[in-house]
């Protein structure tokens, strides 16, 4: 990971000035420990953004046609990145995941799944993989919000990476594990996240199929 280290250290000041971030709650981050680091997901920049932000090294999943150019396959790989089947259940995804996790990193994971731009947070739904990881990594989750105008992170404008307090794997309440678990865990954490934007999650998972599938509609999908 030396070289995701140097080019953090070297890119991440331009990168503040650039998106002009201002950084809240940096002392949340636990110095040791393997966590999932739980933002909304604004912009495909939004990795780019809490890499900056955050003092540790973080990984992330990227969906596997990023890696299909081998030149830039290797780099984002060099930059902690891991490939992800996104049209399915992925199982060497959530594998390395949990891996990585035991190991004593962190994992960027969006609970929201897909990026959401311009999209009110507490409208959108949340998957169930960031339960999956966290019951079979047995880990804490960092709640994140990205703030920023009308919820899209962008250069130049004002940007804050808010880093709320872990909550611990204790506070999940897993019991045997499971879908509807899972889903419950990953609900827990993004309403945490949503709170730090002062926005209030609802108790039920919202329905935003409509919302995904006139997105999908415009980029010329069926």
């Amino acid at each position: 990971m030396s070289f995701y280290s140097g080019a953090k250290k070297l890119l991440s000041p331009v990168v503040k000035l650039l998106f002009r971030i201002k950084i809240t709650g940096a002392e949340n981050v636990p110095e040791e420990g393997g966590y999932l680091v739980c933002p909304n997901h604004t912009s495909m920049l939004d990795v780019v953004a809490l890499a900056a932000s955050f003092r540790r090294l973080l990984r992330y999943m990227a969906k596997k046609e990023l890696f299909k150019f081998k030149p830039f396959g290797a780099l984002i790989r060099k930059l902690g990145a891991f490939p992800v089947d996104r049209g399915g259940s992925d199982v060497r995804a959530i594998k390395t995941s949990i891996a990585l996790v035991e190991k004593g990193e962190l994992l960027n994971v969006f609970p929201q799944g897909g990026r959401r731009k311009k999209t009110d947070p507490t409208k959108t739904s949340v998957k169930g993989g960031v339960g999956m990881i966290a019951y079979h990594a047995k880990c804490g989750a960092i709640p994140v919000f990205i703030k920023s105008k009308n919820n899209h992170l962008h250069m130049f404008g004002r940007n804050e990476i808010i880093i709320g307090k872990p909550i611990p794997y204790d506070e999940f309440g897993f019991e045997n594990g499971g879908m509807r678990e899972y889903e419950r865990a990953s609900m827990k954490i993004f309403s945490a996240s949503c709170a730090l934007g002062g926005y209030a999650y609802p108790d039920e998972m919202p329905d935003d199929s409509a919302l995904v599938g006139k997105k999908n509609k415009k980029r010329g999908k069926k």
